[in-house]
């Protein structure tokens, strides 16, 4: 059974396989996500046309030759063209099905000749993003409102799909993507995309996609990583070439700036107020679900942050864990996700805050000599 013969089959049946459904596999908006579509569409059919025709011949012969009409059944046995029919048979289906399903499978793998290659990196739980051609890199974290998640206000249209920094890519440009991870197993997932890729850490993945119209879109890590798993969603915005060029490099531009920006305040310190400001914001954004807002954390799961020993008298543990994070456990480093100066101020609020009252105040000067070390 050729390609060209079970493509003009799926034409022929009463669905049109384009039809959009919420019950159906997501149509796409890339080629490989319509040929995907396009071939599930049509193994579908093959299969409903398979159910009607086995289950057809044994209603009918459950009813021609049921008992009250005829009560001798035959006692023949083996027919040896019945066999080698069943048999050939489902072996062309099978080879009809495979031919196309390989075609696709081989375009889904293929990476080479990238326009764009983007490194995607995930982590507890957010998605951090690098672009190879480019110095440019960025966390993607959830923005739905916590008022939403917590039922003090009504869902927004997309909730828990909304992110603070969605990834960018050009249109009609062949982008590939390098997922990896620097803790558990997530899966980068973009339905439209029709691209599914595990994230294992110390492994690469790749997958790959080319979208031709401009728009938003949206998926969701799918892979169970842990209690936030729900709330590590995943945007892409794909913009037309110029106006993705123009807004690349106004990424490597802040990025150039606000490196040099941070090595001049190095030299600078700050009150022990603007340090506690700042640090209680970057707790509660990043640290607060598993430490709590108390800083007492989950008994047996996320460890107490309030009179614990490292807290009041390690201060070079502290530093190490938050920068470093720690191998084995769910803390994660905040050196790649935070600068310096946000570094010393959440350190700062944790050593000074819910009665720890240690006095120390650590400034970016301090985080910065600590990693060089």
């Amino acid at each position: 059974m050729s390609t060209k013969l079970i493509t003009a089959l799926t034409a022929m049946l009463p669905f049109a396989a384009s039809a959009q459904s919420s019950l159906n596999l997501t149509q796409g908006v890339t080629e490989i996500s319509q040929r995907v579509y396009d071939l599930h569409m049509t193994i579908f059919y093959i299969c409903c046309v398979i159910g009607v025709i086995v289950f057809g011949a044994m209603f009918v012969s459950m009813v021609i030759h049921r008992k009250s009409k005829n009560p001798k059944p035959a006692t023949f046995h083996e027919n040896v063209k019945v066999e080698i029919i069943w048999t050939v048979i489902p072996f062309l289906i099978l080879i009809g099905m495979a031919i196309p399903a390989t075609q696709t499978l081989f375009a889904m793998e293929d990476t080479s000749e990238a326009d764009v290659t983007v490194l995607v990196t995930g982590s507890q739980w957010k998605w951090h993003y690098k672009y190879f051609e480019h110095d440019v890199e960025y966390f993607s974290l959830l923005a739905t409102r916590q008022d939403q998640i917590n039922n003090r206000l009504d869902k927004g249209e997309n909730y828990l799909l909304e992110v603070d920094r969605p990834l960018v890519i050009p249109t009609g440009k062949k982008v590939r993507f390098l997922v990896t991870s620097d803790d558990v197993i997530h899966s980068w997932w973009v339905p439209d995309f029709a691209v599914k890729k595990d994230a294992n850490p110390g492994f690469i993945n790749e997958a790959w996609t080319k979208v031709d119209k401009p728009g938003i879109y949206r998926g969701q890590c799918a892979e169970l990583c842990g209690k936030d798993h729900g709330f590590m969603p995943v945007v892409v915005i794909a913009k037309e070439p110029a106006e993705y060029q123009a807004w690349i490099s106004e990424q490597e531009a802040v990025q150039k700036q606000a490196k040099e920006e941070e090595q001049r305040l190095l030299s600078m310190s700050m009150s022990k107020d603007e340090l506690m400001e700042l640090g209680e914001r970057i707790y509660l954004g990043n640290c607060a679900a598993c430490h709590q807002p108390n800083g007492e954390g989950i008994p047996g799961v996320f460890p107490s942050l309030k009179g614990t020993n490292m807290v009041m008298n390690d201060k070079s543990g502290h530093i190490d864990i938050v920068v470093n994070g720690k191998a084995g456990t769910s803390m994660q480093a905040f050196g790649n996700q935070l600068s310096l100066r946000e570094l010393a101020a959440v350190i700062t609020y944790e050593r000074n805050a819910w009665g720890n009252n240690t006095g120390d105040l650590i400034q970016a000067a301090d985080v910065n000599q600590f990693v060089k070390e």
